[in-house]
């Protein structure tokens, strides 16, 4: 089976080559770790107790951040190594992790999967939400070492896609992976509907919810308000809650968080509406991919809206621009923690299924975005109802409801206030997918 794939995977790659030697040298993309990549030519780790986390791209790894540090206090002697697929993603595990060891994820084929897992020898490798490809699997249970899935889920559509498939999946797929840590027992469920045996599976809740610190007062978040030159100031002394704001005529801070395109342009068209009514009101627009920073600030310019790239402020400006265009990686927190209000990308389209609302709500920033979060139902759904959030059914509907909110500044400190409190009753998933980790890790000796 593994010679399929491996057979699979070159035809494709030959069929793709030009585009991908296009997309290369037109992003940059596809260049770096190359051969490690090929070859599984990665760092080697040969110390006794490993275990390897592995997360696709920065939204992985910035969950990853809460998880191995936890695994980390529990189990100070073990040795890890973490993991990420993009390039984004290992430049952000190793601003998260300058400690450990960090490599780039195999290629799927057979010899780079195999080869990585025997550089690394580790006792257990722990998947971040939905990263699973045939070989690398394989090669794991070949070698009998065991695979955790943490704050695992299926979105509806990747469900009745699996659906069709059930049977080749369980055989390349699910009967390699030990256990499933699941974020609800929705997810639990559609596994179980997929064939996966019920000694597979586990509900721990979701991670994002314990990744939400919404502490304000951080040097990044300092840092990024003195080069906004933001006339809101945040209280230094409080962890979390709506920024306090002196001085006359504070601005009111949108930050629109992980967008994707066409959200940007409405988004644009929104604000300029919006700034007739509300003169103070400034826009942080954070692309979730960065190879569309270049994109997003071209769009801006044909706008017509005064802007600044965040890459290019170093100082505050003498007059701060209406929109600024956040074209750094790993800022994000940090801008949720001045924001006034925000929307969360990925949410208007019906493609993406959403980013996450989970960090801003930590913050206790009120936020807003469309229906289609079905990655994130569960939070979104809780936050709707208990009135912390407002989902928007259609582009149309948004400039009314920033409107609301931007006029009453009691109901997005209740909002704001709400949200807080219900991301920390939803916290604990953490500790329990450590305590599966170290379980499975400790069996695996």
């Amino acid at each position: 089976m593994q010679f399929l794939f491996d057979l699979f995977y070159l035809l494709t790659g030959v069929i793709l080559a030009p585009w991908l030697i296009w997309r290369a040298a037109r992003t940059g993309r596809y260049r770096q770790h190359f051969a490690a990549k090929l070859l599984g030519r990665v760092e080697a780790s040969p110390a006794h107790r490993t275990v390897w986390f592995h997360g696709v791209s920065v939204g992985e790894i910035h969950l990853l951040v809460t998880l191995v540090a936890a695994f980390r206090k529990k189990n100070p002697d073990w040795r890890i190594v973490v993991s990420s697929t993009t390039d984004t993603g290992l430049a952000e595990a190793r601003s998260k992790f300058p400690d450990l060891v960090v490599i780039p994820y195999p290629f799927d084929f057979s010899w780079a999967c195999g080869e990585a897992l025997d550089r690394v020898r580790p006792a257990v490798v722990v998947l971040a939400e939905s990263e699973l490809w045939p070989n690398f699997l394989a090669a794991a249970g070949e070698r009998k070492i065991p695979v955790v899935v943490a704050n695992g889920r299926i979105s509806p559509r990747t469900f009745r896609r699996m659906m069709k498939v059930k049977s080749l999946l369980n055989r390349v797929l699910f009967r390699h992976v030990t256990t499933f840590a699941v974020q609800t027992e929705e997810y639990a469920d559609r596994l179980r509907q997929l064939g996966v045996r019920e000694r597979q599976i586990r509900v721990t809740g979701s991670i994002k919810f314990d990744g939400a610190t919404g502490d304000r007062n951080t040097l990044k978040g300092r840092e990024l308000e003195r080069v906004l030159a933001n006339r809101g100031r945040q209280n230094p002394g409080a962890e979390s809650g709506p920024p306090v704001h002196a001085g006359r005529s504070p601005e009111l801070l949108l930050v629109a968080g992980s967008t994707h395109a066409p959200e940007e342009a409405i988004l644009l068209g929104v604000f300029t509406k919006l700034r007739s009514t509300f003169p103070q009101l400034r826009l942080l627009l954070v692309p979730r991919h960065p190879d569309r920073f270049n994109e997003v600030a071209d769009l801006i310019q044909k706008s017509g809206l005064t802007f600044a790239r965040r890459s290019h402020l170093t100082e505050p400006p003498e007059f701060p621009p209406p929109v600024v265009l956040l074209d750094t990686v790993g800022e994000l927190g940090a801008a949720w923690g001045l924001a006034e209000l925000g929307y969360t990308g990925g949410s208007l389209d019906g493609q993406r299924g959403g980013q996450s609302m989970i960090e801003p709500a930590g913050y206790g920033v009120p936020v807003v975005f469309g229906p289609h979060v079905w990655n994130f139902r569960d939070p979104a759904r809780l936050l709707v109802d208990a009135g912390a959030a407002v989902m928007v059914k259609s582009a149309d509907e948004l400039e009314a409801a920033f409107a609301g909110l931007l006029l009453d500044a009691d109901r997005r400190r209740r909002m704001g206030d709400t949200a807080r409190r219900l991301v920390k009753e939803q916290q604990g998933a953490t500790e329990r997918t450590v305590d599966l980790i170290s379980e499975t890790a400790g069996r695996a000796e």
